[in-house]
């Protein structure tokens, strides 16, 4: 027997306030096909035959391992040891409760708290938080700090932005004072145009941040020096944004040539993307602008007989404090996650993750340098790229190259507009790479 908790006065009384005459109007934008008319039939089965029967729907499906994928935009997986795996195990980093009682809590609080230093030290900046839902939110949380610290409306979104980071955003902002003003312009670099940035911070004196992303959406890596200083110059912060902090192994982080704020999607280096997420967003800025930092922050004390400890030391949801005071509705992302993110780095460390950013970028210029000789390709951008690049490819038509590849088990990139973005990584050998070249001059006219 179903429990329906709403009587027929509460239906009538909801569709009402939103103005809708029945429950079935709520689904009239779902197409008439896909709609299910009927009680789903449903029938009992024992585990055995639960199993069976779920082996026999798996069956059906390809195995993510047998295919060849140079999938990134903005997800680029990486290799994760069975070491992290075994780790995650491990009793000592869970707790029944939250973080909130530190008795209770150590592994918890120790694991973020590591956490918080390696991506401090990944982006070059002062502190982070206990980490954010993904890299889209925290983009957008670090818009709202940015409008709190400077007093400010308007963010500047420059085009090298990954575009699912812009509409984030923008649906963040909806419904306050100003909206995000997004850059159109891009330079043949594939770089934001200076020029531009200048000529709208001169036209806007509201802009509460720049923000960039590095490598961006094309796999180019910026030049944040020159756009902090713009930024700074009009009273703006930067906000540098990444999708592939294992870049961060091999180029300058952004703390280091001015970025106030500095956020990014760890997932790639966590766990294999599944489903579209979980993810981790890492979340980083300097130390003076921390009481505007969203999530919450763990610290390391000592108690009273002088032994070291970890208590959640900042803690900014209105369940926390005082409602106007809240700077966010975030506590941290799904923890688990962070903790892969975490070990991981540890098991590389210092050096390991710049050998790993090393291979990476090996890699992937061996990758554009073989593609540039085939007849018909060209690289969409000159800027410096790390393990991910733009290609123009003949024929013009990236969307039935990538359909066509798909079909045959091979995910070759991302179709974006005009270019095919390809992503290639430490996961890829040199015969990967050498027959994605002759895969893709087979399939392009």
């Amino acid at each position: 027997m179903r429990y329906i908790p709403h009587t027929q006065q509460d239906v009538a009384a909801m569709l009402s306030a939103i103005g809708k005459p029945d429950v079935a109007s709520l689904f009239s934008h779902i197409p008439e096909t896909l709609r299910t008319k009927r009680p789903l039939d449903i029938a009992a089965l024992d585990e055995a035959a639960l199993l069976r029967h779920v082996s026999e729907i798996a069956g059906h499906s390809r195995p993510a391992m047998e295919s060849l994928s140079f999938l990134g935009a903005g997800l680029t997986p990486h290799h994760i040891a069975t070491a992290v795996d075994a780790q995650l195990a491990r009793a000592e980093w869970y707790t029944s409760y939250t973080p909130y009682q530190p008795e209770i809590s150590q592994g918890t609080l120790q694991a973020i708290f590591e956490f918080q230093t390696i991506v401090a030290e990944l982006f070059g900046l002062d502190v982070a938080n206990a980490s954010m839902y993904d890299g889209a939110s925290a983009a957008a949380e670090a818009v709202l700090m940015a409008r709190r610290v400077t007093g400010k409306h308007r963010a500047l979104l420059t085009p090298g932005l990954h575009p699912q980071y812009v509409e984030t955003i923008e649906t963040y902002l909806s419904g306050q004072r100003d909206h995000a003003a997004e850059e159109k312009k891009i330079e043949a670099s594939g770089r934001v145009s200076l020029e531009q940035v200048k000529k709208d911070l001169d036209a806007h004196d509201d802009v509460a941040c720049v923000v960039v992303q590095t490598p961006n959406y094309v796999g180019v890596v910026e030049d944040l020096a020159p756009i902090a200083k713009l930024a700074h110059q009009h009273g703006a912060l930067l906000v540098a944004v990444t999708t592939e902090p294992l870049a961060f192994g091999v180029i300058v982080p952004p703390g280091s040539v001015g970025a106030d704020i500095c956020v990014g999607e760890g997932i790639g280096l966590a766990t294999p993307p599944s489903l579209g997420g979980p993810g981790v967003g890492l979340f980083a800025a300097k130390q003076d602008l921390v009481r505007q930092m969203p999530g919450r922050l763990v610290g390391e004390t000592v108690d009273k007989h002088g032994r070291r400890g970890y208590v959640l030391t900042l803690a900014t949801r209105e369940q926390h404090i005082r409602r106007d005071k809240a700077t966010s509705n975030i506590c941290t992302n799904q923890g688990l996650i962070a903790l892969a993110f975490t070990i991981h780095m540890c098991l590389l460390g210092k050096r390991g993750l710049q050998e790993l950013a090393r291979i990476n970028l090996a890699k992937s210029e061996y990758a554009k340098a073989q593609l540039e000789r085939l007849r018909g390709f060209s690289l969409a951008y000159s800027g410096p790229t790390f393990n991910e690049f733009a290609l123009r490819i003949r024929g013009g038509k990236p969307a039935l190259v990538v359909e066509k590849l798909a079909a045959r088990g091979i995910f070759v990139g991302v179709a974006d507009g005009e270019n095919l973005l390809i992503a290639v990584t430490e996961r890829h050998t040199k015969a990967d790479i050498d027959r994605l070249l002759e895969e893709l001059d087979g399939a392009c006219p």
